[in-house]
């Protein structure tokens, strides 16, 4: 069977040790996590868990098996429609004076921010799909990357369909 990429979303309970049974049982079935992200929600007695994979129909279909197996979990969805996706990435690179006019026309040019600047160095925020990000990461690798840090995917289907909507 052919590997792809796949998002899913799960909806947990918001409370201590639950992201911990959540991961567990990636650990146990031998699942590897490409991003995983975790924040409250709507509803603050509910946190979401987007996390992003790769692996063919039968790694999906057992993973959601499992996943809905643990007490502490609500709702598990695959979003199939190309989801809306983002990641965030804050990115430390050199700030020599030979090439800070290249660094600030990527910042436009990506739509990116400053959000910290020093004479050794500047720090990037960006914002966008991992694609954009990726490609940030590539250009501005001559310039010399002192640090980086990415969120991992955040990801909600189109239109008004929802994780409960039937």
């Amino acid at each position: 069977m052919e590997n792809k990429n796949f998002v899913i979303a799960v909806y947990v309970e918001n409370k201590a040790g639950v992201l911990t049974r959540v991961t567990a049982m990636f650990t146990r079935r031998g699942f590897n996590i490409d991003s995983l992200t975790v924040g409250e929600t709507e509803r603050s007695e509910y946190s979401r868990i987007t996390i992003s994979m790769s692996g063919d129909e039968y790694v999906k279909a057992q993973l959601i098996n499992q996943l809905k197996k643990l007490l502490v979990v609500k709702r598990v969805e695959v979003l199939e429609e190309e989801p809306i996706k983002r990641e965030l990435m804050l990115i430390k690179v050199t700030n020599e004076s030979q090439n800070r006019s290249d660094i600030m026309t990527a910042v436009d040019v990506f739509r990116a921010s400053v959000i910290d600047y020093t004479p050794e160095g500047m720090c990037i925020e960006v914002t966008g799909s991992p694609s954009k990000i990726d490609a940030f990461v590539k250009l501005m690798e001559p310039f010399g990357i002192l640090e980086m840090c990415r969120t991992g995917i955040v990801a909600l289907d189109r239109g008004s369909r929802t994780l409960f909507s039937e």
